[in-house]
């Protein structure tokens, strides 16, 4: 069985030239028919994280020199990479790469295996990479069937985000941790793992850098929230890890200061319940991950917290395969059970793929505003290409 499918679609790629010029372009590609354990889905739903805007615009300073020319599907941005960072980009260079981590759609052609036949009509959401294209084929043990009634939009986002937020309270129990601290905890990710937390009954520090945000958290039900921008941060976080054991976070920002804060609080609330000194510090484990980029400086800390600690990188996709298929397949499955609860996503805006490469549509979701999350529909305002 199969539904209307085109031979050809649009999808967005992104290309950094040898001399430096990133741009990002619709293009004509192929509908590539399914092998048989494969399915097409037409795209209806795909989010803008921000692990998308690494793809779509590398290190181009967008700010500065967004350009953006021709209209409708033919529309092209371009942004210049500064020259010291174009070593960093050489293994992309030349490369038109497909962009959009996630997605969600219906299926509209499937391979001769059963398990893809059974999907033929449903809604699904995929990971996989190209999402951001009026097609996808994909293997069907990629695809997640939406509740019924569920719409794209409800769906596209319950990958990344959700099992994000599961995959770090699940990291911290398998390392031992009885706690935990999240940054940029306002985020649509933050307030997810905020209601994970809730219902699971674990204790969470958020770290947000407004007062408004502080307040949107704690209606949410967050118990223990700290404001950067407050003079009484330091000392407000070092209360609430007092409080509730924190010794592992999760790091949105990447660059800065705040990866050693938190781990200096971790030390000075341990150093205060403790009945020995000892020149080296609390024995007890503390780790940040750095799971983000907002901050593209430096990562800087003082070593003020002894010397059992840990600064590393974690990542949704090595967690996956670590956990293995099984306890991967749990988290989707709690995914879908509690999509419109739990893993509820809200969108600022939805846009066409020709829109997404309007410059002021770039500089929106270009900036990652907390609370601002954008969806591409690629199925809106396009016929389909023959």
């Amino acid at each position: 069985m199969t539904l209307p499918t085109p031979q050809r679609g649009l999808q967005m790629r992104s290309l950094i030239t040898p001399t430096g010029e990133l741009e990002l372009a619709l293009h004509s590609v192929d509908v590539v028919p399914p092998k048989p354990t494969e399915v097409v889905v037409r795209v209806e739903a795909a989010p803008i994280n921000p692990s998308d805007i690494g793809l779509l615009f590398g290190a181009a300073d967008v700010d500065n020199t967004l350009a953006v020319t021709g209209t409708g599907a033919q529309a092209k941005a371009t942004a210049r990479v500064p020259e010291r960072l174009m070593r960093a980009m050489a293994g992309r260079v030349g490369q038109a790469l497909p962009c959009g981590n996630e997605g969600a759609g219906v299926v509209v052609a499937a391979g001769t295996s059963p398990a893809a036949q059974a999907l033929v009509g449903k809604t699904v959401a995929m990971l996989g990479g190209a999402m951001y294209a009026q097609y996808r084929t994909i293997g069907e043990d990629q695809c997640l069937v939406l509740p019924p009634g569920t719409r794209p939009a409800e769906g596209a986002s319950c990958f990344v985000n959700p099992l994000t937020a599961l995959g770090m309270v699940e990291t911290m129990r398998r390392e031992g941790h009885k706690a935990l601290v999240h940054t940029a905890a306002a985020s649509n990710l933050g307030q997810m793992l905020n209601r994970i937390c809730l219902a699971d009954g674990v204790p969470l520090v958020n770290i947000v850098r407004k007062p408004e945000q502080a307040d949107l958290l704690r209606k949410a039900g967050a118990r223990y929230v700290c404001d950067s921008s407050a003079p009484s941060f330091l000392s407000d976080l070092t209360e609430a890890l007092k409080a509730t054991g924190a010794t592992i976070a999760f790091d949105a920002t990447g660059g800065g200061k705040l990866a050693g804060q938190i781990l200096g609080c971790m030390e000075a609330a341990l150093l205060s319940q403790a009945k020995d000194y000892s020149r080296y510090g609390s024995t007890t484990h503390k780790q940040v991950y750095l799971y983000g980029g907002l901050d593209t400086g430096p990562t800087e800390f003082h070593r003020n917290f002894g010397m059992a600690w840990g600064i590393g990188g974690w990542l949704l996709m090595p967690f996956l395969a670590k956990v293995g298929p099984q306890a991967a397949q749990a988290l989707k499955q709690r995914v879908a059970n509690e999509l419109k609860t739990t893993f509820a996503s809200h969108y600022t805006r939805e846009v066409s793929l020709p829109e997404a490469l309007q410059r002021d549509v770039i500089l929106g979701y270009w900036k990652r505003a907390t609370g601002e999350k954008y969806l591409i529909n690629p199925s809106r305002g396009l016929a389909p290409a023959s």
